[in-house]
């Protein structure tokens, strides 16, 4: 029986995630990515693009605090693409793209509803 690798994408997607949450912790000193979280990346076959999924630890329900997050990624893209091509091993390191993940926002606020109806009951 023939053992089943991951694609390459999903194993280089995951390797710069790794690449992108050292550098957040180790290299940048921006107020603005001190809470940030990378939850996941995800590439292309190609690896051209790198869709980097992130949150903050606290303050993600505050619409602000998620604008200064990007913002901060934002200014902070030509040094992660930099580490991310010099540490991945990729002859050409992948464009950052950075979005917001609010799929742990929004089931905590169904939890946070339903908990009401059931109190209201």
């Amino acid at each position: 029986m023939q053992s089943v690798t991951p694609k390459r994408a999903v194993r280089v997607a995951e390797r710069v995630r790794e690449e992108i949450a050292r550098a957040l912790v180790r290299d940048l000193d921006d107020p603005r990515l001190a809470l940030a979280v990378v939850i996941r990346v995800e590439m292309p076959d190609d690896l051209s693009v790198a869709k980097v999924m992130v949150r903050l630890a606290t303050g993600g329900d505050e619409e602000a605090a998620r604008k200064r997050l990007l913002a901060g990624l934002a200014a902070a893209s030509g040094i992660l693409r930099k580490r991310v091509g010099q540490n991945v091993g990729l002859r050409r390191a992948p464009e950052l793209r950075f979005h917001y993940d609010e799929g742990q926002d929004a089931s905590t606020r169904v939890e946070e509803l339903l908990a009401e109806i059931a109190r209201q009951r």
